[in-house]
């Protein structure tokens, strides 16, 4: 295996233990089996990656460009309040991935995309199903999904580059002229993926009937569909909650959900001024018995059908071509991963504001993440590319 700049007698800290976590027939090793100290290791091995990149940047400060750290109005408008910390700061350049700066960046790209193609139509959201049978037929008897984070990511990995084949390829939904998309990572460790598309003006959906070729809200037929059935009483039922389960995950302090369901009824789709479409629900009677509760269409998460059925998890649908500020969707898949968000104010002025260890403290890493980033897989795509042009100042 070739390693750090082709060198065989060298390899970097990423591609040693990427090495170590491969799955091999012939290989004794019981380090993908220790259940939740694998867990553990994989966590200690991707930090201290990161924390090997981060201390290199902390070294390379006087290399990277600040002016814009110097500027007085600059410092104001990046929340600084002492006038001697300006220029003071230890920067987190945009580069570093998973970073705010770079965060942001993902966001200002994005939103590019909507001055040259216009508004995304169709926002998309899968989420990792951890009895997919491609991950149970590779665990031990017994052995959980949980501890097994290598497996996980490299099924959704696959997964998520048959959807793109579906979406990008095959143009399910039509032809798509610009998209993007951003992996992420619950607190409970699944990864899931956030995707934008902006179909090409031919293949735009304008009226409801169009709408429902897509999208469906409602219990399929079960003797018709019986596999679709099953697949939406797995994953598309939402809750319950409110006065059937308070104590549900999305019920807010007021008692309310704050997903909005259960959703009224609608005999058909209904196209809104600045929201989601209202669509298609129903009221025919038609129940399924989720977690004790018997529950109807107004329960239902928007989906299409073909891909639930073909990939068997939570995927959620929606229309979003008719939402006049895009922004807030934008920002939503390029918030950037779970954090802990606190700051301790010093009334020393010189106090230094150090940006890589305010990243640190707040950070949450997941096994699932941490081998996902091990691997080298990719955080999120953009198409097309998006080229920066460096703007500089004069007199430096």
């Amino acid at each position: 295996m070739a390693g750090i700049d082709g060198d065989p007698d060298f390899v970097s800290i990423r591609e040693y233990y990427a090495y170590k976590l491969q799955m091999r027939n012939d290989d004794e090793s019981f380090l993908l089996h220790f259940g939740r100290l694998f867990q553990q290791y994989v966590v200690d091995m991707y930090v201290k990656l990161e924390s090997q990149r981060l201390d290199y940047l902390r070294t390379q400060q006087e290399e990277f460009r600040k002016e814009f750290l110097q500027g007085i109005v600059d410092s104001i408008g990046t929340g600084e309040v002492w006038a001697a910390n300006v220029g003071q700061r230890v920067f987190l350049q945009a580069s570093f991935i998973g970073g705010p700066r770079n965060m942001r960046r993902k966001y200002i790209d994005a939103m590019t995309l909507v001055q040259k193609f216009g508004k995304p139509d169709i926002f998309l959201t899968m989420t990792c199903n951890p009895n997919w049978p491609e991950i149970k037929e590779h665990l031990l008897p017994t052995e959980e999904a949980q501890n097994r984070p290598d497996l996980v990511v490299r099924v959704f990995r696959a997964k998520l580059e048959e959807l793109k084949n579906e979406l990008l390829k095959k143009n399910i939904f039509g032809e798509v002229a610009a998209y993007t998309y951003v992996i992420e990572f619950q607190k409970r460790g699944l990864p899931h993926v956030h995707f934008l598309l902006i179909l090409k003006p031919q293949h735009k959906m304008f009226i409801p009937d169009e709408y429902d070729k897509i999208v469906s809200a409602e219990i399929p037929d079960k003797t018709k569909y019986p596999h679709l059935y099953r697949m939406v009483k797995k994953h598309m039922m939402h809750g319950p909650c409110g006065v059937l389960n308070p104590s549900n995950v999305c019920m807010t302090k007021h008692g309310c959900c704050k997903n909005s369901y259960p959703k009224e009824y609608s005999e058909h789709t209904i196209q809104t001024l600045d929201s989601y479409p209202l669509y298609r629900r129903r009221n025919n009677g038609v129940k399924i018995k989720v977690r004790k509760q018997k529950l109807d269409n107004t329960w239902v998460v928007p989906h299409n059908a073909y891909l639930l059925a073909k990939f068997n998890c939570h995927i959620n649908v929606e229309i979003c071509s008719t939402i006049q500020a895009v922004k807030y969707i934008y920002k939503y898949i390029c918030k950037g991963h779970d954090r802990i968000s606190f700051h301790i104010n010093s009334d020393n002025p010189n106090n230094q504001i150090d940006e890589i260890q305010q990243y640190q403290a707040a950070r949450w890493v997941s096994p699932p993440e941490a081998v996902w980033r091990l691997f080298r897989f990719s955080m999120g795509e953009i198409k097309p590319a998006i080229i920066h042009l460096q703007l500089h100042l004069p007199n430096f």
